[in-house]
């Protein structure tokens, strides 16, 4: 198989996507930070353009540190390299977010008004819009507030709903504004519509393993690793979007399972293990995203371990899933994951051949911006017969995209190497 399309999708995917946050004049405009670096952390490029009276809340200074690009206020600012400012961010943006949104700003983006940077960027540009209100209750439920989003909404604006709650003014209801992750995961519903994707693994099952797994010492402690779970439930929302029936085993992890997924929480190897073997025959793709224990110890303490100057554990072999399914693969697709901390590349081509997979995705841990609890990675693809393709630092749901477009590639080479 050549990997051709993972090395044009890995250069497209070269320059992260350019998020231009708008901050209004809300209280709530000092959260604007903490949602800049949410950002920031997750890969994305975030250009900030500030309303004049947001920049009474909060500072230019702060959000251009931590975005590590130039904020926007000035709509008459001398224009940069021949470009007018308002134009430019806009033509640059590839979703623009409005976060906090105050009512007045709505009501002005839905007048069609232009009489500052944030909304003439908006009415210049062609990416999608999502805003996030924040505002006094009385305001939110004002029935002509309430008429000029739904007029915004039907142009094709999106909204995240504000949180009910305590507000700044000291009353209770509706107003305050989404909390952050709320905001990141409607931003990339946006983003990476399920439209984007072809249906190409409509009528598959695809089993996914995510998160560690725990092996246990005593009743209140075990053994276990850094693994969010992250990369697993990425590829498991993808693989859902892209039409296919999709099985997630998951180790403990502090996510929300995407939905219309079939979730099997589980806690150990074994437990792993077993989950996986009894649905393996039944699947046309597994991909092993899951960081599994490969120790546990050989006996585990009926009580809590006592405080002492040394501590000798006696360890065991957990089951090598990926191996048993290796072994045993008939038309299955096998993807596994090759986390090193070094010789990376060569291990990773040891774990390809001797678990016979057909695609391995390995990263070094050591990396900046690679491995667990992140919300980036960066990997190489590695293919038997020793193609490998390298690919930049992206958000895990662009590397889940990239990955599921191996997967169907192969499943269809297979489908015409039967045909014929």
């Amino acid at each position: 198989m050549q990997p051709s399309r993972a090395r044009e999708a890995g250069k497209a995917k070269s320059t992260p996507k350019t998020i231009v946050l708008g901050v209004t004049g809300s209280i709530a405009a000092y959260k604007a930070a903490e949602l800049t670096s949410s950002l920031v952390k997750r890969g994305y490029s975030v250009h900030v353009v500030m309303t004049r009276a947001a920049t009474k809340f909060i500072t230019p200074l702060t959000l251009q540190t931590i975005s590590r690009n130039p904020v926007h206020f000035e709509m008459f600012e001398p224009a940069k390299d021949w470009e007018i400012e308002h134009i430019s961010l806009a033509q640059r943006a590839d979703l623009v977010l409005v976060a906090p949104a105050t009512a007045n700003f709505i009501c002005k983006l839905a007048s069609g008004l232009a009489d500052e940077l944030l909304a003439a960027t908006i009415l210049a540009t062609k990416a999608p819009v999502l805003i996030a209100p924040a505002m006094n209750a009385g305001m939110y439920e004002n029935p002509i507030f309430q008429h000029q989003m739904k007029f915004l909404q039907s142009f094709g604006y999106f909204f995240v709903e504000p949180d009910t709650g305590r507000l700044a003014c000291g009353a209770s209801g509706r107003g305050r504004l989404a909390d952050i992750p709320k905001i990141i995961h409607a931003l990339e519903q946006v983003i990476y519509p399920a439209n984007d994707f072809e249906k190409d693994l409509t009528g598959r099952r695809v089993l996914i393993t995510a998160g560690p797994t725990r092996e246990p010492l005593d009743p209140v402690r075990f053994l276990s690793n850094y693994s969010s779970g992250k990369m697993g439930f990425a590829l498991a929302e993808a693989a859902r979007k892209r039409g296919a029936e999709v099985i997630l085993v998951s180790g403990p992890t502090n996510l929300e399972p995407p939905d219309a997924v079939e979730l099997i929480a589980v806690q150990t190897a074994e437990e792993m293990f077993n989950a996986v073997v009894e649905r393996f025959p039944g699947v046309d793709v597994v991909i092993k995203a899951a960081a599994v224990a490969d120790f546990r110890p050989r006996v585990k303490a009926e009580s809590k371990i006592k405080k002492q100057e040394t501590l000798v554990l006696e360890l065991e072999r957990t089951p090598d899933i990926l191996a048993y399914l290796g072994k045993h693969k008939k038309h299955q697709i096998l993807v596994g994951f090759a986390a090193e901390t070094e010789r990376t590349l060569k291990n990773a081509e040891e774990k390809l051949s001797r678990k016979n997979l057909d695609l391995v995705v390995a990263n070094d841990l050591t990396e900046e911006g690679a491995g667990f609890e992140g919300d980036t990675n960066i990997v190489t693809f590695l293919y038997p017969g020793g193609a490998a393709v390298s690919l930049p630092k992206m958000n895990k749901k662009e590397l889940a995209g990239l990955i599921l477009d191996e997967v169907a590639k192969l499943l269809t080479a297979k489908r015409d190497h039967f045909r014929n």
